[in-house]
């Protein structure tokens, strides 16, 4: 973000700017790559809809494609995710609203972010309900865990198993830790010179 960066990412967003989602993924590594590699993978949004948003601080639902500058930047993160954020709140509860509108009641929302705490699975279960869906998976798991898990279903394509937010325990004990991927090496054969 400051004026000395010199990666090609900053370079981006002081000038025309970079996808959210992109930026957000650098910013929190493993988790959003995860999220965002498995809603890319995953979502069946009706064909005028996009199928992944991303909550801000104060700029509502913004999708993962979204153009954002440095300043654009600034300003949907100049505040904090937190209940008593009026402004946080006001741009959630407006866009989750829309959102709900033009999906209809046979949509349903699947949240990947944390649903053990309030600041997300509150406002957006009051507009969503029983639609509002989260990865059973999740449970007990932290923040890593779940991005790894979520590179690995898209890896093998298969989802997760999900659970409606409005009945389902959020809270549990920590689930056993994943394999380590295992990465193929490719060697290639030297060429030998004749």
């Amino acid at each position: 973000m400051c004026d000395s960066a010199e990666s090609e990412l900053s370079s981006r967003l002081r000038g025309a700017g970079a996808p959210l989602g992109e930026v957000f993924s650098f910013i929190s590594a493993l988790y959003f790559r995860g999220k965002l590699a498995y809603a890319r993978r995953f979502a069946n949004a009706p064909p005028t809809i996009d199928g992944a948003f991303v909550i801000t601080a104060c700029g509502g639902l913004i999708t993962p494609e979204t153009m954002v500058t440095r300043e654009r930047l600034r300003e949907i993160s100049a505040n904090n995710i937190d209940l008593m954020n009026h402004r946080y709140r006001s741009l959630l509860d407006r866009d989750s609203q829309a959102l709900s509108e033009v999906v209809g009641s046979d949509c349903q929302i699947v949240l990947l972010g944390s649903v053990a705490t309030p600041k997300y699975a509150e406002p957006l279960l009051r507009i969503f309900g029983e639609r509002l869906l989260f990865p059973a998976e999740f449970v007990g798991r932290g923040d890593m865990s779940r991005g790894g898990l979520m590179l690995r279903c898209v890896k093998s394509g298969l989802q997760l198993t999900y659970l409606s937010l409005a009945t389902a325990v959020c809270r549990g004990p920590k689930p056993p830790r994943l394999d380590p991927l295992r990465h193929k090496l490719r060697l290639s054969k030297p060429k030998l010179a004749s």
